[in-house]
């Protein structure tokens, strides 16, 4: 059997206190049901119930146990690809209106920590960090294009300054983005989840769905019951499995991995990080890094294709933190876990709707926490009849990867190797 409960990781070990939440046993009845208990199907449980929707949520194992309660907890704006890509793949107007959605998403996520008051260590302010001239005057386009669309909280930085705001000299520049920050990501689902129950939601742990029904009136079924919706909203991301096989093709599952420190102690910690900023280099395969509520380092990067486990996470990561930081060298690591996001082929997101009951929304490639928030957003609108920024997502083209499922891992590593190379030689 899968293992359900959370693994090992410094977010599970800090986690809030939670309520044990049951098993589906029953048949119930509902207008939405919603498959996964992450930042996706939270977020659109959260805005129908506030629309008056009655809604149920299943989760496979427990409230955020994929990669909302994993991930780096950066607040990152924008999509993983950016703006301009996007205008160069589906022309001005479409692109008109998922720009001004690109910085919606941390609006979101700061909406529902003060209304909820969801105790999840939020703090403003994220930073890309670039290591060459090339990728200094990709910020500076960036910046402008941002701007473009109405996103002001913007400063980019020289090499004294960033120097003030990162204890590292690898460095020569970057841009800073007030509107970004960082949060505990397992605290600020659970604290969803509780919001939605608040409002009379049902959330059921570890009932997995293993098959829809389709039809007018569709019906998800679970190990021991089933849940007759008028609509599903399938989210279950890098962890849905085969259940909807159209969506699998489209998409692979990648592991990033992890790392905490030992706490530092409020000297070092305001050393490394003074402002408490959270920071991502601007390599194609990047590293990301920040502080905990505690004064932990938090660092991340790396990407295995196909979501192996890989053997020995801190093996992988240390030398890059210690590249980053050679004065943490002493400093015990006491945390090292792995976690699986969605990867597409465009890197975009992939959003529609089976048949006229069915929707979904997965495939964040990595850009997952702000984009999710709005995600739930934009599939409470559709189904309340409101499709406009629901086709802006959809209409965006996507192709199975090269070679089907055999193939698409190797196709995917050779691609990230091109690009690692890229990375160091800077070409």
């Amino acid at each position: 059997m899968a293992n359900t409960l959370y693994p090992e990781s410094y977010y599970a070990a800090s986690a809030n206190a939670v309520p044990a939440r049951p098993a589906l046993q029953d048949d119930v009845e509902t207008d939405v049901c919603v498959i996964g208990a992450g930042y996706t199907g939270l977020s659109s449980a959260l805005f129908l119930l506030e629309n008056g929707f009655r809604v149920t949520v299943l989760e496979a194992a427990k409230v955020g146990f994929g990669a909302s309660g994993r991930n780096g907890g950066q607040i990152v704006n924008s999509y993983s690809r950016d703006i301009d890509v996007i205008e160069r793949t589906v022309g001005p107007q479409q692109a008109q209106l998922l720009g001004h959605m690109a910085f919606e998403g941390s609006r979101i996520i700061r909406e529902r920590v003060a209304k909820y008051n969801i105790q999840c260590d939020l703090k403003d302010g994220g930073v890309f960090a670039a290591l060459s001239a090339k990728q200094m005057g990709h910020l500076e386009s960036q910046k402008r294009l941002w701007e473009r669309f109405g996103h002001t909280q913007l400063e980019l930085l020289d090499q004294r300054r960033i120097r003030e705001v990162v204890a590292c000299d690898q460095y020569v520049g970057g841009m800073l983005d007030m509107s970004g920050g960082h949060i505990h990501p397992l605290n600020l689902a659970l604290g969803e989840a509780a919001a939605v129950e608040s409002l009379g939601g049902a959330i059921y742990e570890q009932s997995p769905a293993v098959r829809i029904e389709r039809g007018a009136n569709p019906v998800v079924h679970t190990p021991q019951g089933k849940v007759r919706a008028k609509f599903i909203i399938v989210a279950g991301n890098a962890y849905l499995g085969n259940l909807v096989p159209e969506l699998a093709a489209k998409s692979m599952p990648c592991g990033t991995q992890v790392i905490t420190t030992e706490p530092l102690g409020d000297e070092l910690a305001k050393n490394l990080l003074p402002q408490d900023y959270c920071v991502e280099d601007c390599n194609y395969l990047l590293d990301y890094y920040r502080l905990t509520g505690d004064k932990r380092l938090i660092f991340g990067g790396g990407v295995v294709y196909g979501a192996r486990d890989p053997a020995n996470i801190e093996a992988i990561i240390r030398p890059k933190m210690l590249k980053a930081f050679p004065q943490l060298k002493d400093v015990k690591i006491d945390y090292a876990w792995t976690g699986n996001f969605l990867l597409t082929l465009s890197r975009l997101p992939q959003v529609g709707r089976l048949g006229n009951n069915i929707y979904y929304s997965q495939g964040c490639s990595g850009h997952g926490v702000t984009y999710t928030h709005l995600a739930g957003k934009v599939l409470a609108e559709a189904l309340r009849g409101q499709a406009e920024r629901f086709d802006a997502f959809a209409d965006l083209p996507h192709y199975p990867f090269p070679g089907g499922q055999l193939l698409r891992t190797p196709f995917a590593a050779l691609g990230a190797w091109y690009y690692g190379l890229r990375d160091r030689y800077g070409f």
